[in-house]
């Protein structure tokens, strides 16, 4: 093989290390963060983001929400307790080597409480989830309690004996399936 050529797997590879990916940084800011200090927060991140060439192609803006459960951070000298936070996230197309340095620089800011980093794939990046209008459209579970369900039922012409027999019947139903299948 002469000099002047390059095998066709180097070549790709040079091509690679020059390409821009696409990734998504997902954080919390801490609830203690005012509500109208959130947006220079999530500005502060974005500038972040584009300092150092990143393209911003998507995003969605932080929104207070109740976590799922406690999450706990020294600030201050203290392990302080959030059951709630402000969720968010960007998409963006950067080089590889500028991620190291931008987790390092979320890291040190105040106001996150929590965030992850992904490398998205074609599918995810052509098809963002969004977080907030989900939430807003889910919707609870509830409690039914039995006085509930035979006042209903008696309103419908329907006896307490046979809401009973069908309670009883949910109740082994539910006892029988496997751990697996509930």
């Amino acid at each position: 093989m002469s000099e002047t050529q390059m095998p066709v797997t180097e070549a790709s590879m040079d091509l690679l290390e020059n390409e821009k990916s696409a990734y998504e940084l997902a954080f919390h800011v801490l609830p203690t963060v005012a509500e109208g200090e959130v947006s220079s927060v999530f500005d502060a991140i974005k500038s972040l983001i584009t300092k150092d060439g990143g393209e911003i192609f998507d995003e969605e803006a932080p929104e207070r929400f109740e976590l799922a459960y406690e999450i706990v951070k020294h600030l201050e000298g203290k392990n302080r307790k959030f059951t709630s936070a402000y969720f968010g996230w960007v998409r963006f197309k950067a080089e590889a080597s500028i991620i190291e340095s931008l987790l390092e620089e979320v890291d040190g800011r105040a106001g996150i409480l929590r965030h992850i980093l992904i490398k998205l794939s074609k599918v995810e990046e052509e098809n963002p989830f969004r977080f907030h209008p989900s939430l807003a459209s889910f919707k609870k579970v509830t409690n039914i309690d039995e006085a509930d369900l035979v006042a209903e039922a008696a309103a419908e012409g329907i006896s307490e004996e046979v809401v009973a027999e069908e309670i009883v019947e949910g109740d082994e139903e539910v006892a029988s399936t496997p751990k697996n299948e509930a």
